[in-house]
């Protein structure tokens, strides 16, 4: 290396993004994922005895796959090497190789070859470097966020160890938030310092991903001017800009438009069909666009009716599809038909509710995991991750119904559909208390003693 390279080599390492400076170097550093590489785990034992053999790091983006191949060049005696999938090419890989061969024959000295994103290679690639890491010239490490039993060459995945790493804790992102702002290599040099508010807040936006919380952090630093102490306050606000979120938008124009669409609507919802019949004669009036007063007919038929009458939706979908091929005037008509029938269905909310707070626990909860015993297990392999392994098929008990836990561990005793006692949904309610599923939960309420609070769980 020359003096040019040396300089540039530091630039680039003094100039990296914050995620990639961060990247802890040794595997004490390392955060989360102690299922693997706990102290008495095998990878562990692996990597510190520099016993490693082949294996595939399976996981989401930004839960440590790259920092741990990165931990393993920094703790090796072999000869390491990394390629991307999606740039290197056959040379790359015939260069390694003879480098490995080398290495292997002249010194007794193993070489490691990393491939990130090893799933971009196609079977061809995944074939040439078979015969390598069979007989031990390669010891291949390969990162996917792909299934590798779906993306990876079978006879790799023979020779090889998997290890799926799974998202980080909201604890271990708060940890590498609080790192990145103490440690000389993240933005202390920028007097900067987080509010725990702020950093609750990333830790919980991450969803898992170290990756995002830290470019949020250098993207905040790197925004915000130091207050008059002279110190960058990174605070919810500033956290809040500097996180990526799709951005809800919702055009305001054109009141007279939305209050009428608003009134048809809510007047559906009411079981008022002179009223529903009245706002439709007003917007056909004013030409409004037929397909969408029938896309809206098709919202109201499953937020206002659902499964009180489930038949409100087909008449919804087949109003729609018939004034598209009737067209005007006749489709008023068609149009006229569902809106009544819909404002005099018997009415409940409960998908609605139901998936509103579904939603809210989602934002609150992230991608929590799915029990291991409903995931896909159809694939050769499956039961080696634990997948389908415990599952029990409802149709071989009594009923077709057999008590078992679908949601995740975190949240298997919340309740999102509540049927209502009105038109189908106490029917539904009459059926789970039949098969025996939570009697107490289904038993009989008056609704007319029931509250029903647009959003209960707030």
């Amino acid at each position: 290396m020359d003096l040019f390279e040396y300089m540039a080599g530091n630039r680039k390492e003094k100039e990296a993004p914050l995620a990639a400076r961060m990247r802890p170097q040794t595997l004490d550093e390392v955060v989360g994922q102690e299922d693997i590489i706990g102290e008495d785990k095998l990878l562990y034992r692996a990597i510190k005895a520099d016993r490693l053999s082949s294996i595939i790091l399976y996981g989401p983006p930004g839960v440590g796959k790259t920092t741990l191949a990165k931990v393993i060049a920094n703790t090796t005696s072999a000869d390491f090497h990394q390629v991307n999938a999606t740039i290197a090419g056959k040379k790359d890989m015939e260069s390694v190789v003879e480098t490995a061969k080398n290495n292997l024959g002249g010194y007794g000295r193993k070489t490691i070859l990393f491939i990130d994103e090893i799933h971009r290679f196609n079977k061809a690639q995944q074939d040439y470097l078979l015969p390598y890491v069979e007989d031990g010239t390669l010891i291949l490490i390969g990162a996917t966020t792909e299934n590798p039993y779906f993306e990876v060459n079978g006879a790799l995945i023979s020779r090889s160890r998997i290890f799926e790493l799974k998202p980080l804790s909201k604890e271990n992102i708060l940890t590498l938030i609080k790192r990145a702002f103490e440690s000389d290599r993240g933005v202390k040099q920028y007097n900067a310092e987080i509010t725990d508010e702020a950093a609750d807040f990333l830790a919980d936006i991450a969803d898992g991903d170290a990756r995002a919380a830290l470019n949020a952090i250098e993207l905040a630093v790197l925004t915000t001017k130091p207050s008059e102490d002279a110190k960058i306050h990174v605070d919810l606000a500033v956290a809040e800009e500097c996180i990526q979120k799709k951005a809800i938008r919702y055009d305001k124009t054109g009141d007279n438009h939305y209050d009428t669409i608003a009134a048809f609507i809510e007047s559906m919802c009411g079981s008022d069909p002179d009223a529903a019949l009245y706002y439709l004669g007003r917007m056909l009036a004013a030409g409004e666009d037929v397909k969408y007063i029938a896309r809206r007919m098709l919202v109201a038929a499953s937020e206002e009716v659902g499964n009180a009458d489930p038949m409100a939706i087909c008449v919804a979908a087949s109003a729609a599809i018939a004034v598209e091929r009737v067209g005007m005037p006749e489709g008023r008509i068609i149009l006229a038909q569902a809106a009544t029938y819909i404002a005099s269905a018997p009415k409940s909310n409960a998908a609605y509710l139901g998936i509103e707070k579904v939603l809210q626990t989602v934002r609150e909860t992230g991608n929590l995991p799915i029990p291991p015993y409903l995931q896909d297990s159809s694939y050769k392999g499956a039961a080696k991750l634990g997948r389908g392994v415990g599952y029990k098929y409802a149709h071989n008990y009594p009923n077709h119904w057999v008590e078992q836990q679908y949601l995740p561990d975190a949240i298997k005793d919340m309740t999102f559909y509540e049927p209502n006692d009105i038109g189908h949904e106490k029917d539904i309610k009459e059926y789970f208390r039949n098969i025996g599923k939570d009697p107490q939960r289904y038993e009989y309420k008056d609704p007319s003693k029931e509250g029903n609070p647009e959003r209960p769980w707030e």
